[in-house]
């Protein structure tokens, strides 16, 4: 058995993938740290770790507090954790659990195309992307709400609603998780600024580390489970990184100002104002849980819209050809679940913080064409390296739930200082990655060297058991905010 000390946090080896945080300071469960030996210095870099203990002392919180091999620094929870409260016995909801791109995830379109009959025509189809899918900080989605009623429909109804108002077919609702919605939202626990930012938002991709990226499936690991997912060799695909844009970050930032005042009147304290929260039966909790699923539904339309508009654009370049949705799955988002907790079923509230939803074959929530295989995890990585499909394993544990990218080892400003980006463009053509930004700087912001190894971060998370590789795709050209 192994022992390090990281920062102020003792870690004991469990397995070659597993580190334990035995319970102290508060600590109502241990905590987990999934990371391999080569993992851990980037893992410890951030003090992320001292999170992982801070979160293990919420209120009614059951199982261990998880920290997946992508972890970093993050608001509240680290990006990259997953934690879970028990709803009957006063367990909390908490907006740090969730963050403030609320239902941040990514969508995976595949193409009938190959990669070299995309190559012919991919300067075209990324200038045609670039014009169709709105990009950058500000509003400009591709469908503007004209009535209040509309968007309280996308609160309500998310990719369902978004379906039923032309906006894609009915097989994208069954390729969503939650079939696209998440029925317990409450448009009216959205503000009024809320619903002002994002009225002119719903198919839009934002900036930061969001994107919209053409790849091509460079290998193959589970040929049982790609043909499952329609994913086949030098196929290209599209993937789409983004959330609720501005609703999402005001919805969290309105319940964070509430929860800290309600915390006194539960006689709750945390060691993190950040960690603000409430216990999910309780008005405050309540009225979170419905604003956070209204803002998720809205994130999961959002993706829908620009699907929308990637087939358009294909349609324009590439002529006939389907455009077919894989699946779609959030990474920021907590959610009432049952699990099975000391032998009996409970109904938990999971936090998954920059963690996704992996569930495996078999499960009552996965559509009827993908039960014996388990739910497709999608795992971004960077521009310049490469992003994953997984799938959900029986077994999986931490609340079935896996990586949901590379994970920052670097900070923006550190990435700045060390490439600009006219330069970093310059290397990503060179390397055959062609590239559409709104922003040079923000492009450097995301340079591929400011993240950790994902195919370590991934092959972590297979020999830990938390879900195993089904293939793997290299990018060809990427749009940015």
């Amino acid at each position: 058995m192994m022992q390090r000390v990281v920062a102020t946090v003792e870690l004991v080896e469990e397995t070659p993938e597993r580190w334990r945080i035995e319970p102290r300071d508060g600590m109502r469960v241990p905590g987990i740290v999934f990371a391999s030996r080569a993992l851990l210095p980037d893992v410890s870099s951030d003090r992320c770790l001292d999170q992982v203990v801070n979160v293990a002392t919420l209120p009614g919180i059951v199982g261990a507090s998880y920290a997946m091999p992508d972890v970093h620094w993050g608001y509240g929870f680290p990006i990259g954790g997953v934690a879970a409260t028990d709803v009957a016995a006063g367990g909390v909801i908490s907006p740090g659990g969730v963050g403030f791109d609320i239902s941040c995830g990514v969508r995976l379109l595949t193409a009938s195309a190959q990669r070299e009959e995309i190559t012919r025509v991919l300067p075209r189809l990324m200038d045609q992307l670039m014009r169709d899918v709105p990009h950058g900080a500000g509003p400009g989605g591709v469908w503007r709400l004209d009535t209040g009623k509309e968007l309280d429909g996308v609160l309500s109804g998310g990719s369902e609603y978004a379906v039923e108002r032309g906006f894609g077919v009915p097989r994208d609702v069954d390729r969503c998780e939650d079939r696209g919605r998440l029925r317990g939202a409450d448009p009216d626990a959205v503000s009024v600024r809320a619903k002002e930012r994002g009225r002119a938002q719903v198919g839009s991709l934002g900036s930061g580390n969001h994107f919209l990226e053409l790849q091509a499936v460079d290998a193959i690991y589970d040929a049982t489970a790609a043909a499952a997912f329609g994913l086949t060799q030098g196929q290209v695909c599209v993937m789409i990184h983004c959330g609720s844009r501005g609703l999402g970050h005001q919805v969290c930032s309105d319940h964070v100002r509430v929860m800290g005042p309600a915390m006194h009147r539960y006689g709750i304290s945390v060691p993190d104002a950040q960690l603000a929260c409430a216990p999910v039966q309780s008005p405050e909790g309540a009225a979170y849980l419905g604003a956070m699923e209204a803002a998720a539904n809205f994130g999961r339309a959002n993706r829908q819209v620009l699907s929308v508009a990637v087939r358009r654009a294909f349609q324009r370049v590439v002529g006939a050809g389907a455009v077919d949705l894989l699946y779609d799955v959030s990474h920021n988002l907590a959610k009432l679940e049952p699990h099975m907790v000391e032998g009996q079923e409970r109904v938990l509230c999971v936090h998954r913080k920059g963690a996704t939803l992996a569930l495996p074959p078999g499960h009552r929530d996965l559509p009827a064409d993908l039960s014996v295989i388990g739910q497709p995890v999608l795992v971004p990585g960077s521009m310049g390296t490469a992003s994953y499909v997984l799938r959900g394993v029986a077994g999986g544990g931490a609340f079935h739930s896996t990586c949901h990218g590379a994970g920052r080892a670097m900070s923006r400003h550190e990435a700045l200082r060390r490439i600009s980006g006219p330069a970093l463009r310059r290397e990503l053509e060179a390397a055959g990655v062609t590239v559409r930004a709104g922003s040079l700087r923000g492009l450097a912001e995301e340079a591929p060297f400011a993240y950790k190894d994902v195919d370590e971060v991934v092959l972590t998370c297979e020999r830990a058991g938390l879900a195993q590789r089904v293939a793997r795709l290299v990018p060809i050209g990427v749009v940015k905010g």
